[in-house]
């Protein structure tokens, strides 16, 4: 089988940066290191063989950090990193990262602006312009709400690789699929917006959840989007709050069900290749 990738996942160390998110109750578990010598066995038990590291953090300096612990640990064969999509400086910003090696992408916290039509404002889409034109990908950190922003991004941005983080989390824990659904739909019809199965038991019942929860979304997803633009992602450590590594990986290999060797192959590693570009 092709080299198998894990094209979600975050490292943090306390005191490091804010990690604001984390003040809420149900977070505490998260409130301590989790850095690559934790995630490397990890991976290595279910073989999973290099991971894309998303960001976590509103800071240029995030980015320089992560992309100097991927130069010593060989397995992160990327780092999906940050910069001011509204600053004048954005493009500055990002030619810093744009030539190293492991520098695969941006992403924004989408889903925590105060403003749900923040990725449509004309000063975000003139940074998202300077991102296709040097040809970075970016991620969509949506919640379902968000979702249908992803057609306005795609047709504004017809040369930008997108991808859906998490699906858009759709309301897995009540069994909703209305409104998700059609919206997944409506993004998958352009061909540079891409889907990440990932960050699914987070969204399911944190205690009780089962891989036939998951089945219904990641089937959706492969019917919309082809498994050459769905690619498996952990987000470890954030599953941890509901799932262990091992298990969140099982469990979309159950959801997938039945798919052939050649599908299997691009949904575990050659999309997220593709996508990102990755040196692997």
């Amino acid at each position: 089988m092709a080299m198998m990738i894990d094209a979600h996942q975050h490292y943090w160390q306390m005191g490091r940066f804010e990690y604001l998110w984390m003040d809420s109750p149900e977070l505490a578990a998260l409130k301590r290191d989790y850095l690559p010598g934790d995630l490397q066995p990890l991976i290595a038990k279910v073989g999973v063989e290099k991971t894309v590291f998303v960001q976590t953090q509103h800071n240029t300096a995030e980015t320089r950090w992560v992309l100097a612990m991927a130069e010593q640990y060989g397995f992160i064969a990327g780092v999906v990193g940050w910069v001011d999509l509204v600053s004048e400086s954005c493009e500055s910003q990002l030619l810093e990262f744009k030539d190293h090696p492991k520098f695969v992408g941006v992403r924004h916290i989408t889903h925590d602006e105060a403003d749900d039509d923040f990725i449509v404002r004309p000063d975000v889409i003139r940074g998202l312009k300077i991102l296709e034109r040097h040809e970075v990908p970016f991620d969509l950190l949506f919640y379902v709400k968000h979702l249908h922003h992803a057609k306005t991004l795609a047709e504004r941005l017809p040369d930008l690789p997108m991808v859906i983080d998490h699906l858009s989390k759709p309301r897995i824990k009540a069994h909703r699929m209305r409104g998700w659904r059609e919206g997944l739909k409506a993004a998958s019809a352009y061909s540079n917006v891409y889907c990440k199965l990932s960050g699914m038991v987070t969204e399911a019942d944190w205690e009780n959840w089962t891989p036939e929860d998951l089945r219904p979304y990641v089937q959706t997803a492969l019917d919309c989007f082809g498994p050459r633009r769905c690619m498996f992602g952990s987000d470890w450590p954030v599953c941890t709050l509901a799932a262990s590594y091992e298990e969140v990986f099982h469990a979309l290999v159950e959801a997938l069900g039945p798919i052939s060797e050649s599908e299997r192959a691009w949904v575990f590693g050659g999309t997220a290749a593709e996508f990102y570009k990755l040196r692997v």
